[in-house]
């Protein structure tokens, strides 16, 4: 078995991510599908992309978030296998090779990835008592792989269950391998295969301030719902007030200093509060 363009879309979630999806682009092989969901109205880049990329088809969505909208792509999509890729990732021109040259060494797999080619950050989690393991493997079986570069194989999720939708922003990836670690699927990453990640750069820099809100309100409330989905209501509680009681005094310092930062520990507050009190992920950003 090998990934070709047969049996492979690329799923790409942007929300105004102008700057950088025109470089994903360009380093994605030319015949493979990609599907693009633009969480906004953006009719001209839609069409765009669209006349300048092959096979690149455009959804326009209303900001849905990460979750749901790479399971729109997911859903989507008439291949086995999706490639959910952020827009701020750029693949090495030998990445789906070394996948390939390795991927007949696996049985099966639910999710699998190369790897970030920073060192000092790398895109998964290890877990050291797997045979796969060994420092000169080229495979390794990990516990779970950050969201920006998910090669997912649709069969393994029955009923098209994939990402919790309630998820916005954040965590909704180590929930989703979570879930699959517990029905026993398989997680790996093929170590020389590699792609470059920007990090935080999936949306224009004249948002930025209002990004870096919603980021902030969308941690601390996601935070708490993963706590409360996998830990218990006690753990999600007691964590979600030590958080509250902690950025409640980085807050009132800040107002007091007349620092603009006590924007971001109110935002943080809130998130803790509407996740507190059961109120969905609705927070989002001021962006036209």
């Amino acid at each position: 078995m090998e990934l070709t363009s047969n049996n492979l879309t690329f799923v790409i979630v942007t929300f105004n991510s102008r700057k950088v999806i025109y470089d994903c682009l360009n380093s994605l092989p030319k015949d493979f599908h990609k599907l693009i969901i633009e969480n906004s109205s953006d009719e001209e880049l839609k069409k765009e992309l669209e006349q300048n990329y092959d096979k690149t088809e455009v959804v326009l969505s209303k900001n849905i978030g990460m979750g749901a909208g790479n399971n729109l792509g997911i859903i989507r999509s008439n291949t086995q296998y999706v490639y959910v890729l952020n827009p701020d990732v750029v693949l090495k021109h030998d990445t789906i090779l070394n996948i390939n040259n390795s991927i007949s060494e696996i049985d099966n797999f639910a999710i699998l990835s190369p790897v970030s080619d920073n060192p000092d950050y790398p895109n998964y989690r290890l877990n050291l008592n797997k045979s796969h393991n060994d420092s000169r493997s080229l495979i390794r079986d990990v516990e779970e792989i950050d969201g920006y570069s998910m090669i997912i194989n649709k069969k393994f999720f029955i009923n098209n269950i994939f990402f919790d939708e309630k998820f916005f922003m954040y965590l909704e990836n180590v929930d989703l391998c979570l879930r699959t670690k517990k029905e026993n699927g398989k997680i790996f990453i093929i170590m020389n295969s590699k792609i470059h990640h920007l990090g935080a750069q999936a949306v224009d820099e004249k948002y930025s301030e209002q990004i870096e809100l919603s980021r902030n309100w969308h941690w601390m409330w996601s935070k708490f719902y993963f706590n409360k989905k996998h830990r218990g209501i006690f753990v999600s509680s007691f964590s979600g007030l030590t958080s509250l009681l902690g950025n409640l005094l980085k807050y009132s310092i800040y107002l007091l200093t007349f620092n603009k930062r006590r924007n971001i520990y109110r935002m943080r507050m809130s998130g803790v509060i509407n996740a507190l009190l059961g109120r969905q992920s609705w927070y989002r950003p001021e962006i036209n």
